[in-house]
This record gives structure tokens, C-alpha cells and sequence, in this order.
């Protein structure tokens, strides 16, 4: 035997997906633990589209779909991103995957070359650099700022624009950070797509959860150089269900679905068909979307003003669910401030893969009993009154 490949030794795993499950073991095994790590909703998948996929199961709907998905759901998508994002796309420019995270796989296996770059804007999600890596890409981190919101400056992106510049990586609202992108940046990035003819990643996952502002997708303004990425993992509460989406210029989406044929087949079947419910009972979806928004952004303001009273810094985040705390109260690095905290009784996950230096990031995908513990328990860890 030779071993592993070089590829996939050079490849980290998720720290989000490491911690979250090392969370879920100490639970199981009897400790009091509070886990503010998972990128997930804790409501569960709204009952209509639950009904949806028993429907589907009833009426057979049980066999290899298309790797782009089932046409229905493309004629969907197209819909939905016309409705909702503003953008003109046929049912062929549009691609069901296996979440989101995998559209996000597929497109840059489908785009890069090795040596070719990508721009990322730190921090960021974990996976991104890890994906462009694994596709023989180059990742360049533009350090985005607590000072500015964590909002890039499209000037700081223009100066690490080279000849080998492939893409742009965009996650508004972001994760880390719950920073939402003004109009004007995202415009500025996609201009700069349009004029040195690089692709603009936009992942919108995350589009339906902001408390300030409004969402702008990016691909309005250059549509032959943007692949906008999304899901019904974070707006519907199916992150299990493993549905993400995809928009763009069709030779790239192609290319995407035949990346599918040779890996997943595609997604599947009867969770394909729970997703049409969602993005078509506009009336009950909508409904549960503005309840999980209002319920999160209680969270996020009852999180804000008890690190406040406690003294710690955090950037209030204007979308998402996460938080990032900066860490220097409790130890020199994120990553000593991370086990502190779990010693207390806190799970949470350590910056550093997310080039989140100094931090770690708070979910409040939980309940405010949940919050109002971990709370306590951090002022615990520092020594003060929890009032």
C-alpha cells in the first residue's frame, strides 16, 4: 500500500464540522454543555414540505433524478431567482446539488486550473480556501476589518488582482461575521469581475436572515460572471436534507452538472421534491422564514447586550446567526479562549481556520434559555457577576 495522496493530505477538515461533533459527543455522554458551534437552525423543516416528501414517497417519486436536478425544480429555481434575487436566468443556467456545499465543490473543480487564484475575503467560511486548494487553485486572502463591519474595501480587492486571478469568493450575509455587503461594494466587486474577466462567487445562503439593511445579489449587475450560490438548508430548516442551488452562465453550470454524473449521480430524489414545496407555497414559506428571522434576531440582540454588560467586544452582526467575541479576556489565542470555554461549560468555535484571529465564533441558532446559560458561564470564566 502507498498511501494516501498528496491532494488529500494537504486538505484540513471542516473545524466547524470537528467541533460541533466533538460538542455532540460530550452531550451524549452526560455534560453539561452549552454549543454555541453549528451553522444550523434549530427548528425543525416546516411541516408542508415534510408533507411534500411524504407525497413524493407515496407516489413513487424514489429514482435517480437528472445530475442537474429534476426539471421541476430548475423551472423553480429560475423563478426564485428572478422573484427574489432579481436575475434572469432559463431553467439550464440553474443546478441542484448535494447542499450548497457542494455546488460551491463542483463550481471550482469546474473553473480552476492549477495556479489559478482566488480571492477570498477573510475571514471566511472554513471550506473555501480548502475547496479552491483541492481543486488545484491558489486562495488570496483580503483581510476585511472589525473597524469597517467586516465590509471589504473593493479597493483592498483591486490591489490583489493579478494575471492568474480566476474568481472572487463573496458570502453576504457572511459567515464568520454576519456582515451584511452594502449595494455599492457589491456592485464595485462585480465591476471588477466585469473588467479583468474573473468569475464572482456570490453564496447567498444565508440571504433570507437580515435583521438590518437589505440583501443585493451582485449577479444584477454582471450576470456573464457570476455564479450565485444558495440552499434550503438555512431558509427552511434542511440542512439534513442536503438541497443546495446554483445559478450562472451556462457552460459553467454544465460543466457543474458533469462533475455530478461522476460523483453523486445527484441529489436526492424526494428531498428534491420537498425543496419544490418550498420555494413554490411562497405563502406558508414566507411565514416560517419571517418567524425563524424575528426569533434570531431576539437571540442575537439578547446575546449582543449580555456581552456588553459583561465588557467583552463583539461586532454587532446584521445578518446570519453567528457572532464573533473577541477572545482576549479570556486567553492569549482564540484557541486557549475556546478550550477555557469549554471547560465552563461553553462550546464554541476557535477563529483560526476562518482567519478569524483573536476570535471565536458564537452561533445563536439556539434557544434564549440556551444563550442566557452560556451567558452566565462565560461570566463564570471570567470571574465577574453574571447580572
Amino acid at each position: 500500500m502507498r498511501g494516501l495522496s498528496q491532494r488529500v493530505k494537504a486538505m484540513k477538515p471542516s473545524a466547524t464540522v470537528a467541533v460541533n461533533a466533538r460538542a455532540l459527543e460530550l452531550r451524549r455522554q452526560g455534560v453539561d454543555l452549552v454549543a454555541l458551534t453549528a451553522g444550523e437552525p434549530d427548528f425543525d423543516t416546516p411541516e408542508h414540505v415534510k408533507e411534500a416528501a411524504r407525497r413524493a414517497l407515496l407516489q413513487g417519486k424514489t429514482k435517480y433524478a437528472p445530475p442537474a436536478g429534476i426539471p421541476e425544480l430548475r423551472e423553480a429555481l429560475a423563478e426564485k431567482f428572478r422573484r427574489e434575487n432579481g436575475l434572469e436566468v432559463t431553467p439550464d443556467q440553474t443546478i441542484v446539488t448535494v447542499g450548497g456545499k457542494q455546488a460551491l465543490f463542483n463550481l471550482f473543480q469546474a473553473i480552476l486550473d492549477p495556479g489559478d487564484e482566488v480571492i477570498v475575503l477573510a475571514p471566511y467560511w472554513v471550506s473555501y480556501p480548502e475547496m479552491v486548494r483541492f481543486a488545484g487553485g491558489v486562495p488570496v486572502e483580503v483581510a476585511t476589518r472589525p473597524e469597517d463591519g467586516f465590509v471589504p474595501d473593493p479597493e483592498a480587492v483591486r490591489r490583489a488582482i493579478t494575471g492568474r486571478t480566476k474568481a472572487l469568493v463573496v458570502n453576504s450575509p457572511n459567515n464568520p461575521t454576519g456582515a451584511v455587503y452594502p449595494r455599492e461594494v457589491l456592485e464595485a466587486l462585480a465591476r471588477l469581475a466585469q473588467e479583468h474577466d474573473f468569475y464572482l462567487v456570490s453564496d447567498e445562503i444565508y440571504e433570507h436572515l437580515i435583521y438590518e439593511g437589505e440583501h443585493f445579489s451582485p449577479g444584477r449587475i454582471a450576470p456573464e460572471h457570476t455564479v450565485t450560490v444558495n440552499g434550503a438548508a438555512k431558509a427552511f430548516a434542511m440542512t439534513g436534507w442536503r438541497i443546495g442551488y446554483a445559478c450562472g452562465p451556462k457552460e459553467v453550470i454544465r460543466a457543474m452538472a458533469d462533475v455530478s454524473s461522476q460523483s453523486t449521480t445527484s441529489p436526492d430524489t424526494i428531498a428534491q421534491w420537498a425543496t419544490l414545496e418550498a420555494l413554490t407555497n411562497l405563502e406558508a414559506s414566507h411565514a416560517f422564514i419571517q418567524m425563524a428571522r424575528e426569533a434570531y434576531r431576539r437571540r442575537r440582540d439578547l446575546l449582543l447586550a449580555g456581552l456588553d454588560r459583561l465588557g467583552l467586544k463583539a461586532v454587532r452582526p446584521s445578518g446570519a446567526f453567528y457572532v464573533l467575541l473577541d477572545t482576549s479576556p479570556f486567553a492569549p489565542d482564540e484557541v486557549r479562549a475556546a478550550e477555557r470555554l469549554l471547560e465552563a461549560g461553553v462550546a464554541v468555535v476557535p477563529g483560526t481556520d476562518f482567519a478569524a484571529f483573536g476570535h471565536v465564533r458564537l452561533s445563536y441558532a439556539t434557544s434564549e434559555e440556551n444563550l442566557g446559560k452560556a451567558l452566565e458561564r462565560f461570566a463564570r470564566a471570567l470571574g465577574v457577576p453574571s447580572a
